[in-house]
């Protein structure tokens, strides 16, 4: 008999990806896709089951179909439906509980993968250079999809607790890009002139949808040998991005603003739906961060196949030109960057480190 997965937030572009990508393991007798509303794409050969995590109805889900794998996706920082942050939050949170509380009861689930984010280690002004899974973050959100993060990841490890004979993989990806991105920071980064926050040039990594879905099954299965796929783990490609590069490889000028300014920006574009420009965002963009993925290559065993530039380029290429030529706005963003500083000609080389 093969694993029986289910998998939450199927409607999701990468939930469908994963439902359509596990099918084909031989391994995989069966893929139970649920959500809360009807997904718009194919989901191949799986069944969907119409249902909502935030209610107990999940757990007759888990019963009838003697799920054995579950793989949770249905935390997100964006909104699928109507409802706006209130549903998101409730799905996150609420959901995430209704959902362990349900694998807690039944005897037939042996592994559980869940979708989490490097948001839960925040962005302040005194962050290390490099987060590890063990780093305690310096300033904990008070809202927002980063305390989701914090919560769903405090309420899995009380079910590792309660259930030691489940094998529990939490990966915390950096920001998601590809062709078809599905995040508040994919929007940020496709409007036609990118809001800054004056005098910061943050350091920012990427992690490409394909390798999502590729450690998603990494992590969904047996261990491979020589490697242990349950516990915690960051997950993004190799070396970093500044913001200023970011901009430049889109070809979209930037303005630099003090930041009240650029909290009073992010109200307007959420107001009228242009972009998800929360608090968190914000220092995200002030801040950065970076996270280390020795763990993702020396325990988990995975390697991606995309690095962070390499991720972006994929991600700009999906977005068309921006307003004007990427060399025009490297030029004007370094003469920028002169004035400012009162040095010479700014270094506009590209940043390449691997955070290892």
């Amino acid at each position: 008999m093969g694993k029986i997965v289910l998998v939450t937030g199927a409607a999701r572009q990468l939930g469908g990806r994963f439902v359509r990508r596990v099918q084909r393991d031989p391994g995989v007798e069966r893929v139970i896709a649920v959500d809360a509303v009807e997904p718009a794409h194919e989901l191949g050969d799986a069944e969907f089951v119409l249902a909502d995590i935030r209610q107990s109805a999940i757990a007759r889900v888990l019963a009838e179909y003697s799920v054995d794998t579950v793989v949770h996706l249905d935390v997100s920082a964006k909104a699928a439906g109507p409802g706006g942050r209130t549903t998101v939050k409730e799905t996150n949170v609420i959901g995430t509980m209704q959902l362990l509380g349900a694998c807690q009861k039944s005897p037939a689930v042996q592994r559980l993968v869940v979708k989490s984010s490097t948001n839960v280690y925040g962005s302040a002004p005194r962050d290390p250079a490099v987060f590890t899974e063990t780093t305690p973050p310096k300033s904990l959100s008070s809202g927002g999809f980063a305390k989701d993060a914090v919560e769903v990841e405090g309420y899995v490890r009380g079910f590792a607790r309660r259930r030691p004979d489940v094998a529990v993989c939490v990966l915390r990806f950096a920001n998601i890009l590809g062709p078809e991105p599905d995040s508040p920071l994919a929007d940020y980064l496709s409007l036609p002139v990118l809001p800054t926050v004056l005098g910061y040039d943050p350091r920012l990594q990427f992690v490409h949808e394909d390798d999502v879905v590729d450690v998603l099954e990494i992590a969904s299965r047996e261990p491979r040998r020589g490697t242990l796929n349950s516990g915690t783990f960051n997950i993004a490609g190799d070396g970093v991005l500044l913001l200023s590069q970011c901009s430049r490889r889109l070809g979209r000028p930037t303005v630099p603003l003090l930041l009240p300014a650029v909290t009073w920006v992010g109200s307007a574009l959420r107001t009228i739906g242009m972009t998800d420009f929360s608090p968190e965002q914000i220092r995200l963009l002030t801040h950065g961060r970076v996270v280390s993925t020795v763990q993702m290559r020396e325990t988990l065993g995975f390697r991606p196949k995309f690095t962070t530039a390499e991720t972006f380029a994929e991600f700009a290429r999906s977005r068309g030109p921006g307003l004007l030529p990427p060399e025009r706005v490297g030029r004007a963003v370094g003469r920028l960057a002169e004035l400012s500083l009162g040095t010479g000609p700014a270094d506009t080389t590209h940043s390449n480190h691997s955070a290892r």
